[in-house]
C-alpha cells in the first residue's frame, strides 16, 4: 500500500500469492506424511480383531442414514429441518440435513425468481 507504482504493487501481489502456494504446498506435504503413516504392530492386531463389530456398526449407521435421508426428501420445511439439524447428534446426520436445507432454500430462490421472471414478463 505504500507504493504508487503499479508494476511494484503487481510484483508484491505476485510474490505474495507465490509465498502462499508454497506455504499450501508445504501443509498438504505435511497432511499427507502423517495420513499414510504405518500403523503399529498391536494395534492393527485389535482392529483385525475388532472389524466384524465396527463393519456391523458401520452397516447399521450407513442404513439409518439412507432411512434419514428419505425422511428429509418428504420435509418441505425450511423451519423443521432447523429443528431437526439442532437435534441431531451425529455428523453425518447434521451433514445431511444441512444438505437438504441447502436444496430447499436454492429451490425456493429458484422459484421465486421464475415468478419474478414470470411477473416482469407480464
Amino acid at each position: 500500500e505504500a507504493t504508487l507504482d503499479l508494476a511494484e504493487r503487481r510484483r508484491i501481489r505476485s510474490a505474495i500469492r507465490e509465498l502462499q502456494r508454497q506455504e499450501l504446498e508445504r501443509d498438504e506435504e505435511a497432511l499427507a506424511s502423517k495420513r499414510f503413516r504405518p500403523e503399529r504392530g498391536s494395534h492393527r492386531q485389535d482392529d483385525k480383531e475388532n472389524w466384524p463389530r465396527s463393519r456391523r456398526l458401520e452397516e447399521e449407521q450407513q442404513a439409518a442414514l439412507a432411512t434419514l435421508s428419505q425422511q428429509l426428501e418428504a420435509i418441505t420445511d425450511v423451519e423443521e429441518l432447523t429443528k431437526l439439524l439442532r437435534a441431531a447428534g451425529e455428523y453425518e446426520e447434521r451433514k445431511l440435513i444441512r444438505a437438504a436445507i441447502r436444496k430447499l432454500r436454492a429451490e425456493e430462490i429458484e422459484a421465486a425468481t421464475l415468478a419474478g421472471n414470470v411477473q416482469s414478463s407480464q
